[in-house]
């Protein structure tokens, strides 16, 4: 026998109207709507190092002379700021959607191009009626000098070695080896490319 849920009609006025307000600015980040504001006053394709600043006085730990090219799309639990590593020398395409209900590191020299998601959030497979279940969260992983193509999609608890390539519009659910490169859905291997 499953207990009685407790729903907000159940509670008092003031309580009702207390948990409609706790819930309307859950999603409220301060300084992430302050950086979108400052951001979305430049130029789409103009400011790109200034933009990293912004991010980092925002902050967000960015590394010296990263360039992001255009608007990113931040999502995350309460506390996400911290969630959020970028290297140095990193160059991030428009349209990036990271993420933040887990930590997300990005490493040195990373090329990430237009439109690519970094997820760290997914649901168990539940019962029939209500197929997303309990919420897992997992951190993403992008090592040294890796390449993310555009519009490619790396899911939670994934690790992208370093010096790696994901080709355009992959799906990555697994670990890719350092200097590899993957492509497809779900990604597999293609090649292996020279390193150090």
């Amino acid at each position: 026998m499953t207990e009685p849920r407790f729903e907000p009609k159940d509670m008092p006025l003031w309580r009702r109207a207390l948990h409609a307000m706790q819930t309307e600015v859950y999603g409220i980040h301060p300084r992430l709507h302050a950086y979108n504001f400052a951001s979305g006053l430049l130029p789409p394709r103009a400011s790109s190092e200034l933009r990293g600043r912004l991010l980092r006085l925002a902050g967000f730990r960015v590394g010296e002379h990263t360039a992001i090219h255009g608007h990113l799309k931040i999502t995350g639990s309460p506390g996400l700021v911290p969630r959020l590593v970028i290297g140095d020398d990193c160059s991030i395409g428009d349209g990036l959607i990271l993420d933040l209900s887990d930590s997300i590191r990005i490493g040195n020299r990373v090329t990430i191009e237009p439109g690519v998601m970094l997820l760290t959030s997914t649901h168990e497979l539940d019962f029939p009626k209500h197929r997303a279940g309990k919420l897992i969260l997992n951190p993403v992983t992008i090592g040294d000098g890796a390449w993310l193509r555009a519009r490619s999609i790396v899911l939670p608890g994934v690790t992208v070695g370093a010096g790696a390539v994901i080709d355009a519009g992959a799906v990555v659910n697994k670990d890719v080896e350092a200097n590899t490169r993957v492509g497809g859905t779900p990604a597999t291997k293609l090649e292996t490319l020279g390193g150090p």
